[in-house]
């Protein structure tokens, strides 16, 4: 385990947590004994240090001190700036401290002069290296908690520091940018892989006592976008500049840091927890090294869909957070679980003593022994619900933002647990609970297509015969067969808690909403108007269909969101069908702007199998300009361009700008063959 989570497990002190040196136990360093840039340094028995639980008040956010910063470089026209050539001519800077409406410092070190900035200092200096000296001095006195940027990770931090090594006059007083001192600040090449969030190659530059909030990198992994630019994010979360945005990020961080103990990946998240658990209820974790097991086991069920357009309403049923309630509700974890030869040899009856899943594991019964697991989720679905509690209590804007991330942030960290024990590359895995868990998922789901099919029958004495249409993981569309909207839901509220009470609790199947009209096309691709009353509807939702995906272009996502919303909406199936037409016209007469057929797609890894269209432009820009290329896990925008008779699609992919340059046509008959007809 790591110093620094052993430290916080022991003390039970969580991230972002407050802490407390009581008068009297502490011993104040003098200026000379000091290490840091911090204000104040003191020294402490580690078992002094009184630490706060992260609620009420004491869930408020500190009053952080943020740096935004983002450099300027005066680059050669067509390549990409080099920081062994090209010089830093500007550094914009802005301090805030979380929680206040507007910044205390705004202002710009600029090579030579610059036009006023309004609400800005502008401070000038005739040469790059004392420019760079005095930024670094000015970090070093504003001491920032947080410095946060867009692609500073990547860009900024690890430019100005090989820019500072270029300069001679700069080179050996700038690179300390950390709060302790003599540590000289570096950057080194990383490496990042996972099943989430693919490959990608990226930069880390430790800034020791500040932590590094990187918009771009924290957006690349938790948000589905089609373009990262600063101006595409901006635009999406109206936010005016990327300070604006960092805040929005920081608001995110805190909350997770609070339920989790810690933001790193989401095993340490759930590992972390487990520590704590386990410290205080006098369990010992082995410290297990992680090695990868072929061994697998089945996930969830999906009901075969019954395709079609239904223009009655479809009640949907969901199961509340299911696989922590699974878990919960027959005690799984590391802590219950049996072998047969000690079920026989100390004559354990089943339902007293253990019980038996689906899968043909033995737990401990929660009358018996209590596992740590289900401590654990009931301690974060209860946190969470004093969250949300609070949360509608709240009128203060800033709060209730810190309050919605932390529900949010609880409610991920409950999902998580499930996953954890799963993962065969992993801290701890244990496929018994994992698969466990899946095997009473997949006969409840089972279960309530019986249940809602036998109760809701006409030989029963109802009116209509219900039919499950379709079922994924942890929820069931039903249709009812009535024609009215109020009825329906009545109907799914009532089936929601007759079926709620055949299971072992914490289990709770919910009523959420009614889809009317609704379009199942396949397994996990439908769309329908959205309702949670009969009044209104809430909003047109689509579920694995063209108008969420990112590999598609616009042209695709507006023709299918125009479509879904004559047949849904205006329930015009033949207006759909006429507007597909004159969008072929006009696609096949080249009447179609270049910015609908841009494709983008992630370079997810440095070798594929075959071929790939973004790949290999990927490589020719790169023989362009090195500089301004895509790398690995970078998004790659391209057009297919008309080339020669039987050229394969990645000979004809190329970049948007460059065919705008050189005034390249697009090869219609492409983006009709493999864009739209694949609807």
């Amino acid at each position: 385990m790591p110093f620094e989570l052993r430290f916080m497990v022991d003390r039970e002190i969580v991230g972002m947590n407050w802490v407390e040196a009581p008068a009297g136990t502490y011993e104040l360093r003098s200026n000379t004994q000091k290490i840091s840039n911090c204000q104040i340094e003191l020294n402490i028995r580690y078992d002094l240090i009184k630490s706060y639980p992260a609620e009420g008040e004491w869930s408020k956010v500190a009053p952080l001190r943020i740096l935004s910063f983002d450099i300027e470089c005066a680059g050669r026209k067509g390549i990409f700036p080099e920081a062994s050539i090209d010089p830093v001519i500007q550094i914009a800077n802005m301090v805030t401290v979380q929680g206040e409406s507007s910044p205390f410092v705004r202002n710009v070190f600029t090579l030579d002069d610059c036009a006023h900035i309004v609400g800005s200092d502008v401070i000038s200096f005739k040469k790059e290296d004392a420019m760079l000296l005095a930024w670094r001095k000015f970090v070093e006195e504003v001491d920032p908690d947080v410095v946060i940027g867009y692609n500073i990770a990547n860009f900024d931090l690890p430019y100005l520091l090989d820019r500072a090594r270029a300069l001679k006059g700069a080179s050996d007083g700038f690179p300390y940018l950390g709060r302790v001192k003599q540590y000289k600040t570096i950057t080194k090449d990383t490496h990042f892989s996972s099943k989430a969030f693919g490959q990608r190659d990226s930069k880390e530059t430790q800034l020791n006592g500040r932590l590094q909030l990187d918009m771009l990198q924290y957006m690349q992994r938790e948000q589905k976008l089609r373009s990262y630019t600063l101006n595409a994010v901006s635009t999406k979360w109206e936010c005016r500049d990327k300070a604006t945005i960092g805040c929005l990020l920081l608001e995110g961080r805190v909350p997770s840091s609070k339920a989790y103990g810690q933001t790193d990946g989401q095993q340490i998240k759930v590992i972390s927890q487990l520590y704590r658990k386990a410290n205080a209820d006098g369990y010992v974790i082995p410290n297990m090294k992680a090695e990868g097991v072929d061994e697998q086991y089945e996930g969830a069920t999906v009901i075969e869909p019954k395709r079609g357009y239904y223009d009655v309403p479809i009640a949907t049923l969901d199961f509340s957070s299911l696989y922590p309630s699974i878990m919960m509700a027959h005690n799984l974890c590391y802590t219950t679980l049996l072998y047969k030869e000690t079920i026989e040899q100390h004559g354990l009856v089943k339902g007293e003593d253990y019980i038996q899943t689906p899968n043909n594991d033995f737990f401990v019964t929660s009358k018996r022994r209590k596992g740590l697991l289900p401590t654990i989720l009931e301690d974060l679905i209860a946190a969470r619900k004093r969250a949300k509690a609070d949360l509608k209590k709240e009128t203060d804007p800033f709060k209730r933002a810190v309050l919605d991330g932390r529900q949010l942030a609880l409610k991920i960290s409950a999902n998580s647990v499930y996953g954890f024990t799963g993962a065969t590359v992993g801290r701890l895995p244990c496929l018994a609970i994992s698969s466990s868990v899946t095997a009473y998922g997949r006969e409840m789901i089972e279960r309530t297509k019986h249940e809602v099919e036998t109760e809701y029958c006409i030989n029963n004495g109802r009116e209509h015969d219900a039919q499950v249409i379709y079922g994924d993981t942890d929820s069931v569309m039903i249709k009812f067969g009535t024609t009215d909207l109020e009825s329906t839901m009545a109907l799914g509220a009532e089936a929601a808690e007759l079926i709620t009470a055949k299971f072992v609790r914490p289990i709770k199947l919910e009523f959420e909403k009614v889809y009317f009209p609704y379009l199942l096309i396949n397994k996990k691709r439908y769309a329908g108007l959205y309702w949670t009353n009969p009044q209104n509807y809430d909003k047109m939702d689509a579920k694995g269909i063209e108008t969420v995906r990112r590999d598609n272009c616009r042209l695709v996502q507006t023709v299918i969101e125009t479509c879904l919303r004559k047949m849904l909406i205006d329930r015009d199936v033949k207006g759909a069908e006429d507007y597909t037409k004159q969008v072929i016209s006009d696609l096949l007469q080249n009447r179609v702007d270049m910015s609908q057929l841009v494709i983008t797609k992630a370079l997810a890894k440095a070798d594929y199998a075959a071929k790939q269209a973004h790949v290999e432009l990927a490589e020719r820009m790169r023989k362009r300009d090195a500089g301004s290329a895509p790398a690995l896990g970078d998004r790659v925008a391209y057009v297919i361009v008309k080339a020669a008779k039987g050229a394969a699609a990645y000979e004809k992919s190329e970049d948007p700008l460059y065919v705008l340059e050189n005034n390249i046509p697009i090869d219609t008959k492409y983006y009709l063959d493999n864009q739209l007809s694949n609807l």
